[in-house]
């Protein structure tokens, strides 16, 4: 059975989570000249009402992260302000890999930051992470022109969220 449980970056389970997530992109970034940069998430930023931090569990077994942040806000056509959420720090331990935990995670994080007022989603990947850039273009999520400066990333994604009226 998998569950989402809502948690502080700096909780046991998910520090634990994140570092592992960490250690694997740092061994596995394809740029070992630069290296990957680690940048611990600020948990005050994963907290509601400015974002929202998950750890996977698959039958009770902590397996993965992900998270969504409130960040600027983007702007219409008119100028009108559109509510922006970045999903940040998705990871998943390789036993949990290819069987579907990743895109429902993805798909809760999504249901989060709608209900904390988010009307784009954003995020960043690296070029290495093809199974990554695939379910990001799956689920709806369209190339768009660098959103921050972090120095993994190769490609930014965004998606907006229709809400019925």
């Amino acid at each position: 059975m998998l569950t989402f449980t809502s948690t502080r970056t700096d909780d046991p389970v998910a520090a634990d989570l994140l570092g592992r997530y960490f250690a694997d992109r740092s061994e596995s970034f394809p740029d070992v000249h630069r290296g990957y940069t680690v940048t611990m998430p600020n948990p005050d930023a994963f907290v509601p009402p400015a974002g929202d931090f998950v750890v996977v569990s698959i039958d009770g077994d902590a397996c993965g992260c992900g998270g969504v942040r409130r960040i600027d806000d983007a702007s219409d056509d008119a100028g009108a302000p559109i509510p922006r959420f970045e999903v940040k720090h998705i990871w998943l331990a390789p036993p949990a890999r290819g069987r579907g935990a990743g895109r429902a995670l993805l798909a809760e994080l999504e249901r989060r930051a709608v209900g904390l007022g988010a009307r784009r989603l954003v995020l960043d990947t690296h070029e290495s992470l093809r199974a990554a850039g695939h379910l990001y273009r799956t689920a709806g999520y369209v190339s768009v022109e660098p959103y921050n400066d972090n120095p993994n990333a190769t490609h930014w994604y965004a998606k907006d969220i229709e809400i019925p009226t």
